[in-house]
């Protein structure tokens, strides 16, 4: 089964299920908090494939595992369509089929809105005025997969709902966050480190370690840090942004001063063993606020535990 997943960076996973499966990597923008989750094992979801009328929409039985997601974006500046438009094209480039998509009057407006599925508030809210729903599928001999997306916003954020149904014996797996729009870091890879950050826009530093519960690093040789300061030095006018991440246990407070601590420990030793420009580097750090992983398992919370250097130049 393809599924929408969480992985490293969208690289770290829940436990994948006995079944094999193809990921299919569905990205949010930078900053998205997953903020309700719910997984049946084995259900039905009737999902619309056309706009309120007469009384009802026309809708596909869905059966299957089916994993129910909200997501929160900060988007004071992004507008429904231009929150769904990435998210859509991936779902095309990954073989879905559109079925589907509507705008909040064309779909129906409030009677659409509350006869399909929506995760409740606060969690999921949806402006009766300013909401996009999609539908799609992507066939298969059996099984066939289907996503359907609820698109909206308020004055401060947006909102994206996610409902995807698979095959009754495979566990769908979570969605994570990117760190720039609709590109996500890839998996360490030295040997092309300068074309991912370049590409993509930023790159997790999974070799990196740092003692239990501390700010320190556990050793001074890595060679992401290796790589990435000659990257700088080849490359005076380039910026970089050292951004440290949690798990969720404890306080937000102090997980986002651990977080910053540990990317400034990264930056410390970037300008103190690898010679690099201290203008050219700095240190942030979210907290637990931009997982790749769910909290809910250790292994998850194991990939939460990150530095990422993010790149800053514009030009």
């Amino acid at each position: 089964m393809t599924v929408i997943r969480r992985i490293s960076f969208l690289a770290g996973a829940l436990a994948l299920s006995p079944i094999a499966a193809m990921a299919m990597d569905l990205r949010l923008p930078f900053g998205a908090t997953l903020e309700a989750e719910r997984f049946q094992e084995f259900a039905s979801y009737p999902m619309p494939v056309s706009g309120w009328s007469d009384g009802a929409f026309e809708s596909v039985p869905a059966e299957g595992a089916i994993l129910r997601q909200a997501w929160r974006i900060d988007a004071s500046k992004r507008t429904t369509l231009q929150i769904l438009d990435g998210l859509r094209t991936q779902l095309v480039d990954a073989g879905y089929e559109l079925l589907f998509e509507c705008a909040a009057t064309e779909c129906g407006g409030f009677d659409f809105r509350f006869d399909t599925e929506i995760l409740p508030e606060p969690a999921m809210h949806v402006d009766l005025g300013d909401y996009r729903f999609l539908a799609a599928k992507k066939p298969a001999a059996e099984n066939a997969e289907y996503v359907s997306l609820v698109v909206s916003r308020s004055s401060t954020s947006g909102f994206v709902q996610i409902i995807q149904v698979g095959a009754q014996d495979t566990q769908p797996e979570a969605l994570s966050t990117s760190t720039k729009g609709a590109s996500a870091p890839q998996e360490l890879n030295l040997g092309n480190l300068p074309e991912q950050l370049e590409k993509n826009g930023s790159i997790v530093l999974d070799d990196l370690a740092f003692a239990t519960g501390s700010s320190a690093l556990d050793g001074d040789d890595f060679a992401s840090l290796a790589a990435l300061s000659d990257y700088l030095k080849r490359n005076p006018n380039r910026t970089i942004a050292l951004v440290g991440h949690t798990d969720s246990e404890g306080a937000l407070a102090g997980n986002v001063a651990l977080s910053k601590k540990r990317a400034s420990s990264v930056v410390a030793l970037l300008r103190d063993k690898h010679g690099v420009n201290s203008n050219q580097i700095s240190a942030e750090g979210m907290g637990f606020l931009a997982p790749r992983a769910s909290n809910l398992t250790e292994e998850g919370r194991t990939h939460n535990r990150r530095v990422e250097a993010i790149l800053t130049s514009t030009q």
